[in-house]
């Protein structure tokens, strides 16, 4: 969280809606630990990271549809089996579950 504090003040500076997706689970493999943070602002800017390059897009435009009320706050889930992994190019197999969530002052 500490990385993305900084975007973080300047966004709200900037008068920027922000949602905040955190691991919360991780299953078998997984890219990064329980914590990792990532978040994104209405202009769809992006700090930090979640899953190291795997899923980070589909992340991305959950925090968006979340912002445009598209979707609730709660978990997301993203998994691959390891052979599946490796077929697209992934680095790693297992399950990431995220939290996703408007970020309120």
């Amino acid at each position: 969280m500490k990385e993305v504090l900084d975007d973080i003040e300047r966004w709200q500076a900037q008068g920027h809606r922000i949602a905040l997706a955190r691991v919360v689970g991780v299953e078998g493999s997984g890219p990064r630990d329980p914590g990792a943070t990532m978040v994104v602002n209405d202009a769809g800017e992006v700090a930090g990271s979640v899953s190291g390059g795997c899923v980070e897009g589909a992340v991305v435009e959950a925090a968006l549809e979340l912002l445009r009320g598209e979707r609730d706050r709660g978990v997301i889930t993203f998994g691959y089996s390891d052979d599946d992994a490796f077929a697209v190019g992934l680095t790693c197999g297992g399950t990431i579950h995220l939290f996703v969530e408007p970020l309120d002052w």
